[in-house]
C-alpha cells in the first residue's frame, strides 16, 4: 500500500531513520506540505502520515484510496475525525511517548526564569565579572523554590511527572482540572477546586488538552485571583491563554514572569503581544524535541501502522 509522509521535518530532520514506516509500503517523504498541496501529494496514497497538516474533510473526500492516518503527535485535532469514521478511516496518534521531556522542559523554563542563567552566562562572557569590585554580583533577582507552591492544571501523565520534579526541590502541589485520583495524593500533592489553586498557587504550569472548556483558562478573570507575582509556565497549547491579558499582567507585575513553549499561531506572529511583554520567555515549541524523544515517537508510530495492517489497529482515536 502507498503510504505518503506530508509533514516529516519536525520529526526527523535527518537524525532519525524512516526505514520503519517504508519497510510497510512504498513510501514518499515529504519535508513540509502546504495546505494547498495536501490533496495532490496524497493523491491514491492509502496511508496517510501528518505531524501538523491539516486532514479535512475537503482532503477526505477528495482521496477516497485513504484508510488511514496517522498523527505523529499526541493531539490530533488536525484531523477531522468525525469525517474519517464516516468513511471507515481509522485514525491513530502517538500517547505519552513525550512524559518526561515535557516535564523536564517545563521545569527547565522554571528555573531559568528564577536563575536567569543564560543572561548571567552571557554577561560573564562579556567581561563584566571580570571587570566586577565584588566576587559575586547578579543582574536580576533570584527566586528559591523550596517551600513554594506549584499548581498544576492537568494532572495527567505529564502533569504528574512535572510535579514528581518539583516536589525534588521542595515543592508542595496543588493538583486542578483533573479527576481526583486517591493514590497519587500524598503530604505534598493535594487536589484542590481551581479557585483554591489560582489564589495559593506561587507558580501555575499548564499541562492540560486545548478544548471548549480549558480554551483561555488563563485569563484577565483567573490572573485577577492568583497571587501577586505568580509565575507561569505552559508546555501544553497556547490556546489556552488568552494572551493580551497575560501580556497586560506581565507588564503590570502582576504576574512576575511567564515561560511558555507554545502560543496561539504557531510559528508566533510578528504582533503577538508576549514578544514584547516584560519578563516573558517563549521557547519554538520544542519540549517534545529531545532526540530520544522524537525516536520513541517514531517507533511508536511505525507499530501503529504495522498494528494496522495486521487488522488490529491501536492508539486509534475515533473508534
Amino acid at each position: 500500500m502507498k503510504i505518503v509522509v506530508l509533514d516529516g521535518f519536525t520529526l526527523n530532520p535527518g537524525d532519525l531513520s524512516w526505514d520503519g514506516i517504508k519497510e510497510l509500503g512504498d513510501t514518499v517523504v515529504y519535508d513540509r506540505t502546504p495546505a494547498e498541496k495536501a490533496i495532490e501529494r496524497i493523491g491514491d496514497a492509502g496511508i496517510v502520515i501528518t505531524n501538523k497538516t491539516v486532514i479535512g474533510r475537503t482532503v477526505l473526500e477528495s482521496c477516497p484510496a485513504i484508510r488511514y492516518v496517522g498523527v505523529l503527535a499526541t493531539g490530533y485535532n488536525v484531523v477531522d475525525v468525525e469525517t474519517a469514521r464516516e468513511r471507515g478511516i481509522v485514525v491513530t496518534n502517538i500517547p505519552t511517548y513525550g512524559t518526561s521531556a515535557v516535564g523536564q522542559f517545563a521545569i527547565a523554563l522554571l528555573l531559568e526564569i528564577c536563575h536567569h542563567i543564560g543572561l548571567h552566562g552571557q554577561s560573564v562572557k562579556a567581561g563584566d565579572w571580570t571587570k566586577s569590585p565584588d566576587f559575586c554580583y547578579w543582574k536580576r533577582p533570584l527566586i528559591e523554590l523550596d517551600g513554594k507552591t506549584m499548581g498544576i492544571i492537568g494532572f495527567g501523565h505529564i502533569g504528574r511527572k512535572t510535579g514528581l520534579v518539583a516536589q525534588a526541590l521542595g515543592m508542595r502541589i496543588l493538583a486542578g482540572g483533573s479527576r481526583r485520583v486517591e493514590a497519587f495524593e500524598s503530604e505534598t500533592v493535594k487536589y484542590v477546586e481551581m479557585d483554591e489553586l489560582f489564589a495559593k498557587s506561587d507558580v501555575i504550569s499548564l499541562h492540560c488538552p486545548l478544548s471548549e472548556k480549558t480554551r483561555g483558562i488563563i485569563n484577565r478573570n483567573s490572573i485577577a485571583r492568583m497571587k501577586d507575582g505568580v509565575i507561569i509556565i505552559n508546555t501544553s497549547r497556547g490556546g489556552l491563554i488568552v494572551e493580551e491579558d497575560l501580556a497586560k499582567a506581565l507588564n503590570k507585575g502582576k504576574v512576575y514572569a511567564a515561560g511558555l513553549d507554545v502560543v496561539s499561531i504557531e510559528p508566533v506572529r510578528a504582533d503577538n503581544p508576549l514578544l514584547s511583554a516584560n519578563n516573558c520567555i517563549i521557547t519554538p515549541h520544542i519540549a517534545w524535541a529531545p532526540v530520544e524523544t522524537r525516536a520513541r515517537l517514531l517507533n511508536i508510530a511505525v507499530d501503529n501502522l504495522r498494528s494496522f495492517l495486521a487488522g488490529a489497529p491501536v492508539n486509534v482515536v475515533n473508534g
